[in-house]
This record gives C-alpha cells, structure tokens and sequence, in this order.
C-alpha cells in the first residue's frame, strides 16, 4: 500500500473517535473547557513539531498583518466548528451529532462559490439538496417530534457544518504554510477559550481518568490526524485521498457503538448515505471536468 494511503487511513482512524471521546468528555466539562484544554494540547503538539521540522523559524518572516490574517481564517475553522459541534454533540446522540457535522464538504462547495468564485451549477444544487434531505432522514423521528433540545442541538452541528465550509474556502484562499497556520489556530483558540472560561468561573478539575482523555483529543483527532492528512494529500493524488475521508463517520459508528453503546439505527446509516451521495454528486461533476 501507497504511503499516502497508509497516512490518510491513520488520520481517518483519529479523526473517527472525535465523537466517541468529545461525547464522553462532555458529561464532566463545558464545551469551552473540552476546547481550551484540547486546543492547548494541540498548539503544544505542533509547536513541537514546527521546531523539529524547521519550520518555527517561518514566524520571522510574518508581519503583524500575516498573524492577524492567519488568526480571523482560523475561528471559523476551529474555534466556531469546535464550539457549535460540541454544543450539539452535548444534546444528542454522538453518532447523530457527527453524521450531521459531516455536511462540511457540501458547505465548502457552497462557500468556494461565494468566496474563491467557483462556478454553481445545477449539480451542485442537487448535491447540496440531497445532502440536506441526509440530515432530515438523520434527525428522523426525533425533528419532526418537535424535541426542541434535539433541534437547537442538530442546528448547531449544521452551524459547525457551515463554519468549517467556509474556513476550507478562506484557507484555500492564502498561501501560509499549513502547520504553521494549524498551530496558529490553536493557539488562538485556546486563548478565546481561557477569556471564557476566567469569566464564566466554573472549575477545571482534571482527574486520572479525563485528562487522557483530553491530551488524546487534542493530539489524536486534531494535531496528529491534521499532520498527516497533510502529507498523505502532499504525498498522493489529492483527489483520490480526498475521497477517503468519507470512511470518517462509518468508522465513528463503530467506536460509538463499542464505546458508548449508542445503536447503530437505521436511519443514521441511511441518512450518511444519502449525505455521502450528495458528496459524490458534486465530485463526479470535478472529475469530469479534469
């Protein structure tokens, strides 16, 4: 097996137990307080790897305007996502939460034609519509029950959705070196999350049993699985590593399921698929076209 494939494959695996482990974390803590500890870790993580590569010493050569630049790309992408998929992943089952998350491809086709100019077109209208009715068939009994909690928790993983769509398009848009940015982000992350949480005022207690829990969710999903998801993409065919990233929410059922013996029902998986079609519709329209 190709390198690249072997590095997307291991991103997949960490970035699948996101909603086993940010569900699990969430029953003692608040969203910011999950956010800030992981963001930490996570900016520490590359810190670290910035100056074993070399690359820390590319900060020099920023100006005030690069920082600021890198730092208002950067809310959207993480603090905005984190913020709205913990909330909602806090008001409903994790399986449903990241399955509904999962319209971020769909949103970065929506924000790359406002943003980065890319033509609309009538299969992408499709996509994005198929996609929608994935999220209907998701949420299920639970919508059209009117379960206000469900609701407000669905509307902000759909928020999340539309957050890191349009960081896909804003980042595309500059040509800083990604893990340099990535580390950036955290950082500024976890800054926003320490103001919160000073003036919300509620504790921090950390024990044995959440702090790897915190330190896994900072490394694993967000620094490690970042990091390699860039070097497969350098190292293979962008295209066709892009289009393993929707194993994600299938291999998060399992961990779901194994871990917080959430079921596997049968409109979640009938509603990822209908998600994953509209994902495909659009790219099939990509390949044509190259």
């Amino acid at each position: 097996m190709k390198k690249s494939y072997i590095l997307a494959l291991c991103a997949i695996l960490l970035w699948s137990t996101m909603a086993t482990v940010s569900k699990l974390l969430l029953g003692s803590f608040s969203s910011f307080q999950v956010l800030c500890v992981s963001s930490l870790v996570a900016f520490l993580f590359l810190l670290i790897l910035c100056i074993c590569n070399g690359k820390i010493k590319l900060l020099k050569d920023y100006k005030p305007k690069d920082y600021l630049i890198t730092a208002l790309i950067g809310l959207p992408g993480l603090f905005f996502y984190y913020v709205f998929y913990y909330t909602g992943a806090s008001m409903m089952l994790a399986s449903q939460a990241f399955i509904i998350n999962y319209l971020w491809p769909i949103m970065s086709v929506v924000f790359a034609c406002i943003i980065l100019k890319e033509k609309m077109t009538f299969r992408k209208v499709i996509a994005i519509i198929i996609s929608f009715i994935g999220v209907i068939i998701v949420s299920g009994k639970d919508l059209f029950n009117f379960n206000a909690n469900f609701i407000l928790g669905a509307a902000c993983c759909v928020m999340g959705a539309v957050s890191y769509g349009l960081f896909t398009a804003l980042n595309k848009k500059v040509s800083y070196d990604k893990t340099v940015s990535t580390m950036i982000f955290y950082l500024v992350t976890f800054i926003i999350c320490l103001i919160i949480n000073v003036f919300d005022g509620r504790a921090l207690t950390l024990d044995a049993y959440s702090l790897p829990g915190l330190i896994w969710n900072g490394i694993g999903p967000m620094a490690i699985a970042n990091t390699l998801w860039a070097l497969a993409l350098v190292n293979g065919s962008t295209g066709k590593i892009s289009n393993l990233a929707y194993i994600t929410p299938f291999v998060s059922l399992i961990w779901t399921r194994i871990f917080l013996s959430e079921p596997i029902s049968l409109t979640s998986v009938l509603g990822l698929a209908v998600i994953v079609l509209g994902i495909f519709v659009q790219l099939f329209e990509n390949k044509k076209r190259t």
